[in-house]
């Protein structure tokens, strides 16, 4: 490592030739020696020394103040003066230059070494928070997001690029504007005295929650609706505010154009298959609500194929346009009729009565009404055209739980009705319809396997970068009577979609936390996390935060060594009451990490407003992360933003050294995967 290089600027050559020996001793490299003002300027412009010795009174010409802010105007340099005088406005004058330090002669050789280290850790502790401010900044110019800083008045003191241009501003002309003229509900009430933007009511009431959603307005007096996201920044004795904004103009575009293309049949303007996938689960959620029967009832237009021959593809177009239209007429507003493909139409009829009978006999009246409908004369093409349509129909009830099913037997239905010579509606044999929707074996058997306590927990240990155990992250098995121990890749999903992970979640935080109660029993686990899996779901559930609460509550489980891990997705439903849940819960002490990071959708604002003590860096990251150089970019990203808003990073699925020393490299803190150990029981975990 080179030695740090000093200039000494010194007009007694008996001084200079003694500090030289003094800085040798000391291990410094003379860079050269000035006796003259203008001659250290010129040598330290030439010779680039890391620090100047410099003596205040130099004779004639520049004296050393003048000679440093020479200097340090071309370069940072540290400036260390020296002076035989302390004469106050000497003093005064020298700050100007912003000394590293002041030695007054004569200094002993122990005064020097000091004052040098002082000023080199000063250099380095400066030059630091200069490249950190640069990084701030090269982050700030890249967001995506807005971000403005507002003095307490309100006026902006400083805007990235990017919130510049999303109100339509130069970089300079958004500086010192009042928020008011970006925020029009935050304008200064007429005749007003100034008051602290703190104190101005919408402020309070904009700042209620973490999240907002304003309108904002652009410099040419356009609206556009935002995101906004507010933190306090304190400066001194002030309090200072930074509101990072989100243009939801294209997003809120984008959301309705990729709503219509994935729920809208393009051709007809009806829903689609999505589209009416969508509208039947809310009408199963209905009539599990209020105990009604509906209806599917599968529509194929007869020979339509033989239309298409005879008058082309344009007018059979046509003629699905005008058969959807029909078919409108003959339903009520709350019902939904949607192009399923082809030459098929989905109509879904809810609220037709407690009554299943009442409710069989409103379906058919429909079917009777569609099937006249459809049976008339068509214009097509300036050419008339006669068709008719053979009905499938199928009730439900709030006992239905799968949803393919009924679209089979609607199918499988309106099959029947071809059979019986088309221009037809048929319900499906009810003993065969009883089959479709009755539960499949599996989910016969995932109930039994509740009652019966078939589920067990096994443990994989999470380490930090020196390999020891930081605690373990609880993972469900089934030990199935017959099948052996079931993966929960095989469960998971029915659970899910029938909704049994309800009970089983609730199973798995109880039994978690119990093993959490002896694990803190022990000196060599007292100090272990338990990481336990959150269900969207189990989440969703409006008495989650009580049957935590509950559940530590019996257990006797420490709060702040728990941690419940939440999916990304999980998050974007409904923010505000997702905040509340995170923040109700994490008043109990207890932990949330960010699992699968980086797999769905992700923003800044978003992450910060969150408040997550650790982001999950997914598996399918790791799996490459040595040989997929974006790959290293990504895990290096995450990172650095978890570090950057104060969380840990764990990264899961590590199964070889390699991946596990860059990871750490990278400045990853935690790791799980099979190179540490093997998800395995409790009294296993213990015995490694």
């Amino acid at each position: 490592m080179a030695k740090p290089s000093i200039l000494i600027v010194e007009d007694e050559t008996i001084i200079a030739r003694d500090l030289q020996d003094q800085l040798q001793a000391l291990g410094y490299a003379v860079a050269a020696q000035a006796s003259t003002g203008e001659q250290a300027v010129q040598l330290a412009a030439t010779l680039a020394p890391d620090l100047v010795l410099m003596d205040i009174k130099l004779g004639a010409g520049m004296d050393g103040i003048a000679a440093a802010l020479a200097i340090r105007a071309q370069k940072p340099v540290p400036v260390v003066f020296l002076s035989a005088y302390a004469a106050e406005e000497i003093l005064q004058r020298a700050q100007l230059a912003e000394p590293y330090g002041y030695m007054l002669k004569p200094f002993s050789e122990r005064e020097l070494a000091t004052t040098l280290q002082m000023a080199f850790y000063k250099q380095k502790a400066e030059q630091r928070e200069r490249d950190l401010r640069q990084h701030s900044q090269a982050i700030l110019a890249h967001m995506r997001e807005g971000v403005v800083t507002l003095d307490p008045h309100g006026l902006v003191t400083s805007a990235n690029p990017s919130a510049a241009a999303m109100f339509g501003y130069s970089a300079e002309a958004i500086l010192d504007l009042h928020i008011g003229q970006l925020l029009p509900m935050l304008a200064p009430e007429a005749d007003a005295a100034p008051c602290l933007l703190c104190q101005h009511p919408a402020w309070l009431a904009l700042t209620q929650t973490p999240h907002s959603e304003p309108v904002g307005v652009r410099q040419d007096g356009t609206t556009l609706p935002l995101g906004l996201t507010v933190s306090d920044l304190p400066q001194g004795l002030q309090l200072h505010t930074i509101c990072i904004f989100d243009d939801l103009s294209t997003q809120q575009l984008a959301a309705a154009q990729l709503h219509s293309l994935t729920f809208t049949d393009a051709l007809t303007g009806l829903p689609n298959r999505s589209g009416l996938m969508a509208h039947l689960h809310g009408a199963l959620l209905h009539a599990a609500q209020n105990q009604q029967w509906g209806a599917l009832l599968f529509l194929d237009l007869d020979h339509f194929r033989q239309a298409n021959e005879m008058l082309g593809p344009g007018c059979g177009d046509e003629l699905l346009r005008e058969a959807g239209h029909r078919l409108l007429a003959c339903v009520r507003a709350e019902d939904t009729v949607a192009h399923f493909g082809g030459d098929e139409f989905m109509v879904l009829l809810g609220a037709l009565g407690t009554d299943q009978a009442t409710a069989a006999n409103r379906a058919r009246a429909v079917a009777s009404k569609a099937l006249q409908a459809l049976s008339q004369p068509y214009s097509l093409g300036g050419l008339h055209y006669k068709s008719s349509a053979s009905i499938g129909l199928v009730l439900f009830d709030s006992h239905l739980r799968d949803v393919d099913e009924l679209l089979k037997t609607a199918d499988a239905a309106m099959y029947q009705a071809k059979a019986a010579g088309r221009n037809a509606a048929r319900f499906y044999d009810p003993a065969v319809q009883a089959m479709v929707l009755a539960r499949t074996s599996l989910e016969k058997d995932l109930e039994r396997a509740l009652a019966a306590h078939e589920f067990v927990l096994h443990y994989q240990l999470q380490v930090n970068t020196q390999g020891v155990p930081l605690g373990a992250e609880a993972l469900v098995r089934w030990q199935h009577p017959q099948r052996g121990l079931v993966m929960p890749g095989e469960f998971i999903a029915l659970a899910e979609a029938t909704r049994l992970i309800l009970p089983l979640g609730q199973w798995v935080l109880e039994t978690a936390c119990q093993q959490l109660t002896q694990w803190t029993q022990r000196m060599d686990t007292s100090n272990w996390i338990m990481a336990v899996n959150v269900s969207a779901l189990q989440f969703a559930q409006a008495d989650f935060v009580a049957s935590v609460t509950n559940t530590l509550a019996r257990s006797g489980a420490n709060p702040q060594r728990l941690e419940l891990e939440l999916t990304e997705s999980m998050l974007l439903e409904d923010l505000p009451a997702v905040l509340d849940k995170i923040a109700r819960i994490r008043a109990l002490g207890v932990r949330f990490s960010l699992d699968d990071f980086g797999t769905g959708y992700s923003s800044l604002a978003h992450l910060k407003r969150l408040g997550m003590d650790q982001l999950k860096i997914d598996q399918s990251f790791v799996r490459d992360l040595n040989a997929d150089p974006e790959g290293q970019v990504i895990a290096e990203t995450i990172i650095y933003l978890g570090h950057n808003f104060g969380m840990q990073v764990i990264a899961e699925g590590v199964e070889t050294e390699a991946q596990y020393q860059l990871l750490a490299h990278l400045g990853c803190d935690a790791f799980q995967g099979y190179l540490f150990a093997k998800p395995a029981a409790a009294e296993s975990l213990l015995g490694r």
